[in-house]
């Protein structure tokens, strides 16, 4: 017996079902330090004249990014908590897993732009200003946008013409492809060839962009005859590239998983790790290793 989509008027989120109290206070928490903390990117990136570069400015997007990643799950996951029964209306999870998806693509892209404007910056000082330019910048910066945003339109697009069997059960604690896909019975090659095709283009080509420009950076700096000029372009660098491979191996553990799946459990640490942890992680990996954001940091508290 079948039922189609457009019957469906809400799924069940079978990811809650045990410890709702302890989820409720950690997620609580990771949320509102993800607001904190790229919230105080923002401010010292708009607030102090000498973050007024293209670097930061890539930074600010990407702490705009990252609270519209946390905001667009954690708040119907705490909602869901404290609920008996986890559930998102039908339509909310087609919003959810579109917003999800377009911030995954446009942070796709943006780690790869900020590889770019690195590699400018080290390798290719002399043509850095213009190569980088604010028109640039900005053109840049509304590409990842912009394409993150196709990219969700298209799976989302596949996803509403999908059908459902029985009742709707979603083995995960929030709309995404993956479980979709898996409650699913009907015909849901489209959207696993969608799928693979996004991991090409979306998630692997950005990817090998910033191994290729790290890779001339690397060559770059060790090419510099002063340890000092070579601390300094590591310390700039190795925020950024720490980001980067935590996001991007937690997203191709996410979405180009083993045919067998994972484990309830499994899954909703993956995901909570790509897209909940990692938007609290990057603003303090940021802090942490950069001595610019702690001077802003140190003046504005002052």
């Amino acid at each position: 017996w079948q039922v189609r989509t457009r019957l469906v008027t809400e799924f069940m989120l079978l990811g809650f079902s045990h410890g709702q109290p302890f989820l409720f206070v950690l997620f609580l928490a990771i949320y509102l330090a993800t607001l904190l903390g790229n919230s105080a990117i923002l401010a010292l990136v708009s607030l102090d004249p000498h973050l007024h570069s293209p670097m930061y400015f890539f930074l600010s997007h990407l702490s705009c990014l990252d609270i519209c990643y946390s905001s667009v799950t954690v708040p119907k996951i705490l909602a869901n908590a404290l609920r008996p029964q986890a559930t998102i209306s039908y339509c909310g999870c087609l919003a959810q897993m579109f917003f999800l998806i377009a911030c995954a693509g446009a942070e796709c892209a943006l780690l790869a732009v900020m590889a770019y404007d690195r590699y400018a910056a080290i390798c290719q000082p002399l043509r850095y200003s213009h190569a980088m330019s604010w028109g640039v910048c900005v053109v840049a910066a509304a590409s990842c946008w912009l394409w993150g945003m196709l990219d969700s339109a298209v799976h989302t697009l596949l996803a509403s013409r999908l059908s459902f069997c029985g009742a709707a059960r979603l083995q995960h604690i929030f709309c995404d492809i993956p479980p979709l896909l898996r409650a699913a019975c009907s015909n849901t090659h489209p959207s696993e060839v969608a799928l693979h095709v996004a991991s090409v283009s979306v998630g692997l080509s950005p990817f090998l962009l910033v191994v290729i420009s790290y890779l001339c950076i690397l060559a770059t700096v060790l090419g510099m005859p002063m340890a000092t000029g070579r601390r300094k372009a590591f310390s700039t660098c190795s925020a950024h590239l720490l980001v980067v491979t935590l996001y991007f191996v937690t997203s191709n553990l996410n979405y180009n998983r083993p045919s067998s799946g994972y484990s309830l459990a499994a899954d909703t640490l993956v995901s909570a790790l790509y897209c909940i942890v990692t938007p609290m992680l990057n603003p303090l990996i940021y802090s942490l290793r950069n001595q610019e954001v702690w001077e802003a940091l140190r003046k504005a508290v002052r």
